[in-house]
């Protein structure tokens, strides 16, 4: 799949990048309907971030996101809000199922690592797209 270049005031670029996050002490707490919540609350980050949510998967214990971005957005900055973000959102609105897993005043959702890579630079979009796609889904 050959993508155009996007353009801005001075620059023309295309960055997609392949992020792995996953949960503390690699606790199998995520449901269907976890990762169904928690790809709207992505969706709706990114696109605060004027990124582009490209794929999204996960299992009970990880996700997958494809995301396309700009070159002004300071990678770090943007992992540590979506990790932010997420967990504040997702303790609150499963509260019940997720303190089976994570407990104490600041119980921590995600890992303290992570993955990203730049896409192109191990696998084509394509087959990257289709590993998201075909991750195991949690009950």
């Amino acid at each position: 799949m050959k993508l155009p270049l996007k353009t801005r005031s001075n620059s023309a670029f295309r960055l997609i990048y392949y992020l792995v996050l996953v949960t503390k002490f690699r606790r199998q707490s995520l449901t269907a309907d976890i990762l169904e919540r928690m790809q709207l609350i992505l969706r709706d980050l990114l696109g605060k971030w004027q990124c582009d949510l490209i794929e999204f998967g996960g299992e009970a214990d990880h996700i997958h996101l494809l995301f396309e971005t700009h070159p002004s957005v300071e990678l770090s900055k943007l992992v540590n809000n979506i990790k932010t973000v997420t967990s504040r959102r997702l303790r609150s609105e499963y509260k019940e199922h997720l303190s089976q897993f994570y407990w104490g005043s600041k119980p921590q959702f995600w890992s303290g690592s992570y993955a990203i890579i730049s896409v192109g630079a191990q696998a084509p979009l394509e087959r990257l797209i289709e590993y998201v796609q075909n991750q195991e889904k949690p009950e």
